[in-house]
């Protein structure tokens, strides 16, 4: 008899909400769906002796959520005191403008047209407030402006939607690519080797404990898939849709919208690589 594989990533059990790490603590938004799993992970970090924090992904425009987060931080003894974003979509990024007026705060994102104030993100950035580090990664391929936090004292990584805590991401094309996003992964892949990185603080589900596992596991997995698109395109089914029935036939059909988005993705990356 042998054991059950382990889940990739080896993620935490418990309740979602609550503290991750030494300086990350999670607030729950309350929009859980097939796409956002149990609810957008609102962050906050901080030094743990410190009266500052940052906020990461406010998550949707739900007041209730966004009070809570403020709420949270407050009883903790601290003051919110920079808003970023992991990418644009509305789970992640919808609440920020309410959130600002609320903190007082700036938002920065790589996308300008979510920025309020005058700063944007970028790859190498350094965000200091109140003694926290955290190094900004651009790893596009879901969305265009997708990026990563490096949380070096905590050895982890805030990952939006690049890798989430249970399953795996939509390439969302046509403003993620399938190239790009390959790249972010063995971007991210590098933190856990030259850098230490071994948690994940993801932008849906748990915690996952093995930073490198998690990355493996995506990166076989995009693999697997590719190989399954190619054949199929080979085999005569040549358009998104029919590919996705044939490819997609065992997953819940309300996901194959989102699943023909990565496999748009998919074929076009097949094309531009000359195989199909």
């Amino acid at each position: 008899m042998t054991e059950a594989a382990p889940l990739p990533g080896r993620p935490r059990g418990g309740v979602l909400s609550g503290p991750a790490t030494a300086r990350a603590v999670n607030v729950l938004a309350p929009n859980p769906s097939a796409m956002t799993l149990d609810g957008t992970n609102t962050w906050i970090v901080a030094e743990p002796d410190s009266d500052l924090a940052v906020v990461i992904d406010p998550g949707p425009l739900d007041e209730a959520h966004l009070h809570h987060v403020v709420a949270t931080a407050e009883q903790a003894g601290r003051r919110i005191a920079l808003t970023l974003l992991t990418h644009g979509h509305p789970d992640h990024a919808e609440g920020a403008g309410r959130f600002a007026e609320l903190t007082s705060t700036k938002v920065r994102a790589l996308d300008p047209a979510l920025r309020l104030g005058d700063e944007g993100l970028g790859a190498g950035d350094v965000v200091a407030v109140g003694g926290l580090e955290l190094r900004v990664v651009t790893t596009p391929g879901h969305t265009a402006d997708s990026l990563c936090f490096h949380l070096p004292a905590d050895r982890a990584v805030l990952t939006g939607d690049t890798v989430l805590g249970r399953g795996t991401t939509v390439v969302a094309h046509p403003d993620g690519r399938l190239g790009d996003y390959l790249d972010s992964l063995r971007r991210l892949r590098s933190l856990t080797v030259d850098d230490g990185v071994h948690t994940v603080l993801p932008g849906h589900g748990p915690v996952l404990e093995d930073a490198q596992g998690a990355v493996d596991f995506y990166l076989a997995h995009r693999a697997h898939r590719l190989a399954q698109v190619e054949t199929a395109f080979e085999n005569g089914h040549r358009t998104a849709s029919e590919v996705v029935a044939h490819v997609y036939a065992d997953v819940d059909r309300s996901l194959w919208p989102a699943a023909e988005l990565s496999v748009r993705a998919q074929l076009e990356y097949l094309g531009e690589h000359g195989i199909i």
